[in-house]
């Protein structure tokens, strides 16, 4: 689809990365409605010229209207904390969250939707780079604090596809990891205190982990792309960085200007896995950006040279 002059409703607006996708979709001139729970939260998008429409993951109604008279919508609202929330928490939010999303969506007549899903879906195993058909969780594995969000995710995704197959409507999924970014109160806001600490050795850093972060901006350009794409209907993504170490990601945020300690000295921790975003790359024409002009952009938002505005 044409994304100049299209109405385009994102849910979860106001949030870590939902703030960067109105970024890129008003750069391309579309006309972006956040659906969101507060609209009050970030007062610099209606500025901007997002049309905040009020309505939370329960509200059935609320979503509706929200989504009445768009051309598409981003799925972007979920529930991720690192904090301890309870599966039923989980539940409510990314896979009741998504029925009522996606069901609204095919009540209201669009047809359009990405929906943003999570690498936590795969089945973790040692050896080969996951791709996009590597066996997801499922509703029977065994649920611990630390994979209530990964089997809600892939229980949220794959209802998502249910729906869609039987309401005709024409979906992408895309899958990111771990992501950092401006204004995110998970990894960047861990990693920036780690940083931070004095006369702390790198040994926080493991110098043979290799975790594919891939930035939010990245992200949010993968969406627009995705929507612009008729290839991309039936398809889902890996949207990951590509295989760096923690340590080259702590030498980057240093080279960006990011605060740091004093001398440090790596640990090694062979903490690794790869997934395979060749597909976003040759169907989407998708790129990871460098770390360093990725970690500059971050902390130019954050200092408030951008459009993304703080809380």
């Amino acid at each position: 689809m044409q994304l100049k002059g299209a109405t385009v409703a994102v849910t979860g607006a106001t949030g870590f990365l939902g703030r960067y996708v109105v970024d890129v979709l008003l750069s391309r001139g579309a006309h972006v409605v956040g659906v969101v729970r507060n609209p009050e939260r970030v007062p610099g998008l209606v500025e901007r010229g997002v049309e905040l429409r009020q309505a939370n993951l329960a509200d059935r109604d609320g979503l509706l209207a929200g989504f009445h008279g768009v051309d598409a919508v981003v799925s972007n609202a979920a529930l991720f904390s690192l904090k301890n929330v309870s599966w039923q928490d989980h539940v409510n939010a990314n896979v009741d969250g998504t029925r009522n999303v996606v069901e609204a969506i095919a009540a209201t007549g669009v047809r359009r939707v990405v929906h943003v899903s999570s690498v936590a879906v795969y089945r973790r195993r040692r050896g080969p780079i996951i791709n996009e058909a590597h066996r997801q969780r499922s509703q029977g594995r065994l649920r611990l604090p630390w994979t209530v969000y990964p089997i809600s995710k892939a229980l949220s995704e794959q209802l998502a596809w249910r729906i869609a197959n039987e309401r005709g409507l024409e979906l992408t999924t895309v899958r990111p990891c771990a992501i950092y970014g401006a204004f995110d109160a998970n990894f960047t806001t861990v990693f920036r205190r780690i940083m931070a600490v004095p006369k702390v050795p790198l040994s926080f850093v493991p110098v043979l982990a290799r975790v594919p972060l891939v930035y939010a901006g990245d992200v949010a350009e993968a969406i627009a792309l995705a929507l612009e794409n008729p290839a991309a209907v039936g398809k889902a993504y890996n949207i990951t960085g590509d295989n760096r170490s923690l340590r080259q990601f702590a030498r980057a945020w240093v080279e960006a200007g990011g605060p740091s300690g004093s001398i440090k000295l790596p640990l090694p921790a062979p903490i690794r896995q790869r997934f395979d975003n060749a597909l976003a790359k040759k169907e989407l024409g998708w790129r990871n950006r460098p770390l360093v002009d990725a970690l500059r952009e971050t902390f130019a938002l954050e200092n408030g040279h951008g459009a993304l505005g703080k809380d």
